[in-house]
């Protein structure tokens, strides 16, 4: 049945592809007409997946030289720095997981924090979305979802043989025994649990992965997008500025939702969930065991952990100190252009950590070995590896993206839309930040995140040149509700993985992600309407975002400025 409904729906848009520009060309609007026609085909394919989404990105190098854009300038727009950031991250990200550096970080930091049930919920999510900051958060749930449930299936395993080991035979006799009642009551606490961990970790990935510039797509493709829509931006957006913004959004985010998932699963005897029981420290210590004897599996640290490990340190200190705006960074100092930015980027500090990885070998050759044996060591990261895991999918859709960022903006289509949406200027700006986000929020639950923030970024950033708001002030939220795909298990992939393990229904998953949803736009209301200010200096229209639709925000920056103050 699905086949048949791909089979029409492509049938279906391939003959309104001659007829619909025609209905939409305007006499004096032709180019906008073409570029409409453009995002509202490749955004019915997006949300339908009639074709593979890295197929339809490319369909800018097909349509866009229609409306006089040379097809050279559309396909430089599909290797932008953007991609190469993401290319260069992947790179450590993919060596961090080829060592198993992930999971040893993730079992140290679990044997820490302890194993009672609400420490456990908070142990697993703090290494969850720490892990996805910096790993993909498809690679992070795979991992962390089996090491979940042999903990609990050694926690339940504990606690039958308590039951069984205090059975009193002659209460089998009766009906209706409390024990029977009993036994019922801790089976259904054993699976709200099971289920609230399983949550925890998919929600965590969604949430850990905001907190960095490369820790989740439509991060990347914000960047890309401000970058092309806004060429003389001043790198505003980078690795140090978007970390400021988003880490305490991501720390309080993912507090609220432990604390809405140890209500929801572990009740409100909050004495019991802390572990202040009888039979309960029996049940932490089965749990810590399966932890202590899976980290001693992995043995010591070996060369190429410690030489991963060292690589990665310097990969984020070079990430935060290149250009982070409240002092000369080595970027400016070291490789500055005519106005004093850095010419080195986020991606080529990412791409130069790269290639040292594929040049450390990843084992030091002993030295009593025969000279005449001697046999190099495999490097840390070799290009099978590499070709195995990246998403190369991801890159043709970033690029995709920046494509129609770039029609929209060449064709006209930006300007023609600003002018439409320049009623809006009458709303209070936190309203329709708020609104913004719920309607992204909404969308990302039936359609990827990466196409949602690919087609609503142009036109949010029209918008806010129209009615004379900082683009970033809606541009950033509605990025971050994007990674709020909680309610579905086709939301994101890691719903999609905790879903296949068992345990939970649809109905379980839309409860408990419902009201996550909407902590998490609230949470980003109070973002962007708090410390976003003095990082992206929200509270000025800036200079780099004017065009012909805003010269009267000019002409109002002006009358403030010669006003003078009673």
């Amino acid at each position: 049945a699905w086949d048949q409904i791909t089979c029409s729906t492509i049938s279906s848009s391939m003959a309104l592809l001659p007829t619909l520009p025609t209905a939409l060309l305007l006499p004096s609007h032709p180019q906008e007409a073409y570029c409409a026609y453009s995002i509202i085909l490749m955004a019915l394919f997006w949300c339908t997946e009639a074709l593979p989404l890295p197929v339809t990105a490319l369909f800018p190098i097909i349509l866009y030289p229609m409306m006089a854009v040379p097809a050279c300038q559309v396909c430089i727009e599909y290797f932008k720095d953007s991609n190469i950031l993401f290319v260069g991250g992947l790179l450590m990200a993919i060596a961090v997981e080829h060592w198993n550096l992930h999971k040893r970080i993730a079992l140290r930091v679990l044997l820490i924090i302890g194993v009672r049930p609400a420490l456990l919920l908070l142990g697993f999510m703090l290494v969850t979305a720490f892990l996805s900051m910096w790993i993909s958060n498809t690679a992070t749930t795979a991992m962390m979802v089996p090491i979940a449930h042999a903990v609990l299936e050694q926690l339940h395993n504990t606690s039958k043989d308590v039951e069984e080991g205090s059975d009193n035979p002659t209460f089998e006799l009766q009906e209706g025994s409390p024990q029977k009642d009993s036994t019922v009551w801790q089976k259904r606490e054993q699976l709200r649990f099971s289920q609230g961990m399983s949550l925890c970790v998919c929600y965590s990935a969604s949430i850990g992965g905001i907190a960095t510039l490369t820790g989740t797509t439509p991060n990347l493709v914000l960047q890309g997008q401000v970058n092309a829509l806004f060429p003389q931006n001043g790198n505003v957006v980078n690795f140090a500025s978007w970390f400021g913004f988003a880490f305490p959004t991501m720390a309080i985010l993912l507090l609220l939702s432990w604390l809405w998932l140890q209500i929801l699963f572990l009740g409100f005897n909050f004495r019991k969930n802390f572990g202040f029981g009888g039979q309960a420290k029996e049940r932490e210590q089965a749990a810590f065991h399966v932890i202590q004897t899976e980290h001693k599996r992995l043995g010591p640290m070996t060369f190429a952990e410690k030489a991963v490990s060292v690589l990665f340190i310097i990969l984020v200190v070079l990430w935060f100190t290149r250009e982070p705006g409240f002092f000369l960074g080595w970027g400016n100092l070291a490789f500055p252009d005519k106005d004093g930015n850095s010419m080195a980027s986020d991606g080529t500090v990412a791409i130069f950590i790269g290639i040292i990885l594929f040049l450390v070998p990843s084992k030091i050759p002993g030295l009593t070995q025969d000279p005449r044996r001697l046999k190099a060591p495999p490097a840390l990261l070799n290009w099978k590896t590499v070709n195995e895991k990246m998403p190369w999918n991801i890159v043709l859709l970033l690029g995709g993206g920046f494509a129609l960022a770039k029609g929209s903006e060449k064709s006209g289509l930006s300007e023609w839309l600003g002018d439409k949406l320049t009623p809006l200027q009458n709303v209070p700006s936190p309203a329709i930040a708020f609104i913004l986000c719920l309607l992204i929020a909404t969308f990302t639950e039936c359609t990827s995140n990466v196409a949602t923030t690919t087609l609503f970024l142009p036109i949010l950033a029209s918008m806010a040149q129209a009615i004379c708001l900082h683009p970033l002030y809606v541009m950033l939220p509605c990025t971050l509700a994007a990674s709020l795909a909680f309610m579905l298990p086709v939301a994101t992939p890691p719903n999609a993985i905790v879903f296949s393990f068992g345990g939970l229904k649809v109905s379980d998953m839309a409860r408990t992600g419902f009201l996550l949803n909407i902590i998490g736009v609230l949470v980003i209301t109070l973002a962007i309407n708090s410390w976003s200010f003095p990082i992206f200096n929200l509270h000025t229209f800036p200079s780099w975002a004017y065009s012909n639709t805003t010269t009267n925000c000019m002409a109002i920056q002006t009358n403030i400025t010669t006003t003078p103050s009673p």
